[in-house]
């Protein structure tokens, strides 16, 4: 069996990068080891060098998503146990933040956000950390606020998807715009 090594670590990046590129492209169950490694210029023993299976690359990738965006949340709270910014631009901050991460790996953002079994439950813990984080600032000190924090989260979230689909991962809208966009829309309920 041959080592792991440098070019051992080269081939299981290439192997992520393929595989990444063809689950986004077709979708799991169109995808096919042949395809991911003829992608890679590998062959099909040596991905099983690296991965057991179809399953475990696809489970890896949904991991490495899910790695960033929970870093991502857990920033946001850092930053909202600070407090210093009003809401209007705290929720324009954390969406081109994560407009940008989405932007920036496409292939993982398919994946994880949504083709994988996972992409719900990562959906609804980005709606509760935007709720604790980002919109509880909205209740006064009696508890009361204009509107519901969790339903205004989800629509958050909502806006967040269907953006992603149609405006920035076909390079339509960068992170930025579509940030200013949607921050704006919401500020005149937010403020």
């Amino acid at each position: 069996m041959r080592k792991k090594g440098a070019n051992g670590q080269e081939s299981r990046t290439r192997l992520l990068a393929a595989a990444a590129s063809e689950f986004a492209r077709l979708g799991y169950h169109e995808t096919k080891v042949s395809a991911i490694v003829s992608k890679a210029g590998l062959t099909q023993p040596s991905f099983y060098l690296y991965f057991q299976s179809k399953e475990a690359i696809f489970a890896e990738l949904t991991g490495m998503f899910r790695s960033g965006l929970k870093a991502l949340m857990e920033e946001c709270g850092r930053e909202a146990e600070r407090g210093c910014e009003s809401v209007t631009v705290a929720v324009r901050s954390f969406l081109a933040r994560l407009f940008a991460q989405l932007a920036h790996h496409p292939d993982l953002t398919r994946i994880g956000f949504f083709l994988s079994e996972e992409a719900a439950d990562m959906k609804e813990e980005l709606a509760a950390v935007i709720a604790r984080c980002l919109l509880s600032r909205h209740h006064g000190l009696d508890g009361e606020s204009r509107f519901d924090v969790a339903v205004a989260a989800d629509c958050l979230v909502g806006a967040v998807e269907r953006l992603t689909l149609q405006q920035l991962l076909p390079g339509k809208r960068s992170a930025e715009e579509l940030a200013g966009e949607v921050a704006q829309f919401y500020s005149v309920g937010l403020e």
